[in-house]
């Protein structure tokens, strides 16, 4: 009978090497360690945020979660140098289906605030990318509490990989950690940023290659957003299909449907738009986009 954890570990070897099985080991943090220095390594930071809500404007914080780790510029995770977690007390009581999602509770928050000063040490000079695995939403949040953030790159693992292209069904994280061979406790901000570190130094099938190189060669590339403005009603749908999102107005941006492609894709995109939507030559309105912007509500 298995009795101790070298049993129980030769146990999963066994069943490793079956087809017939998969085995998930837990998670455990890697520890904080300086790997070799040298002018090829770079610092980067995981984030996660947990949230009263999803709008960036009258929702809050509740949990920040980093981890600061050293890297090659081709995408090689080296050490984990240090890490971030702390509450913040909202100013209304946490929806219940936040805490049920999160775990987080009132009498876990109550009297924490997020220290400012703590946030811009731990984010310092020698950070030169940021990485959340919804840059979309964490980055908004970040950049209204920190200023700090406003002046780094962002990364987003969920979009800028194309996980369907690399054998993944899907981007959710827990999916995705699974399939690198571990489970967590999700949905706390600093554990969630621990299993993102595994996902993207898990070497891609398809490319033999981690995940953070393909993640590091898409956020290096320039976007550009296409504002389809006045576009006829009726086609909304096409544009929904074709990966447009709607812009309601209120947060100072057009109201209109937009799209960010890649500089390759532009003629493209605008030949789409001149006619199957216009249906005559137009100009819309073009943003370029970098790591540097992408993602940010200032834009």
């Amino acid at each position: 009978m298995f009795q101790d954890a070298s049993d129980l570990a030769a146990m999963a070897e066994v069943l490793g090497r079956s087809s017939d099985y998969r085995v998930l080991r837990r998670l455990v943090p890697r520890p904080r360690s300086m790997g070799v220095s040298g002018h090829e390594m770079r610092i980067g930071i995981l984030l996660d945020t947990e949230t009263t809500g999803l709008d960036h404007r009258k929702d809050e914080v509740i949990e920040l979660g980093m981890v600061k780790f050293g890297y090659t510029p081709d995408g090689r995770i080296i050490d984990v140098r240090d890490t971030f977690s702390a509450f913040n007390e909202p100013s209304e009581p946490i929806p219940a289906e936040i805490t049920a999602l999160t775990g987080i509770t009132h009498e876990m928050v109550a009297g924490h605030r997020i220290d400012e000063a703590a946030v811009n040490a731990f984010v310092d000079d020698s950070v030169v990318l940021v990485i959340a695995h919804n840059s979309g939403f964490d980055r908004k949040f970040s950049e209204r509490y920190w200023p700090v953030f406003e002046r780094k790159a962002w990364a987003c693992s969920a979009t800028e990989v194309q996980w369907r292209q690399h054998g993944f069904d899907g981007a959710k994280l827990g999916y995705l950690l699974n399939g690198a061979g571990y489970f967590h406790q999700a949905h706390r901000a600093v554990d969630d940023c621990h299993a993102l570190l595994e996902i993207l130094d898990f070497d891609l099938p398809t490319t033999g290659a981690p995940a953070l190189a393909v993640l590091l060669e898409t956020a290096r590339q320039k976007t550009i957003r296409i504002w389809a403005e006045q576009s006829p009603f009726e086609l909304k749908d096409s544009l929904k299909r074709r990966g447009y999102r709607w812009s309601d107005g209120t947060d100072g941006r057009p109201k209109s449907w937009y799209v960010d492609v890649c500089e390759s894709a532009l003629d493209t995109e605008l030949a789409f738009l001149r006619t199957e939507i216009y249906l005559r030559d137009v100009e819309p309105r073009l943003q370029t986009l970098t790591a540097f912007t992408r993602f940010s509500c200032r834009i």
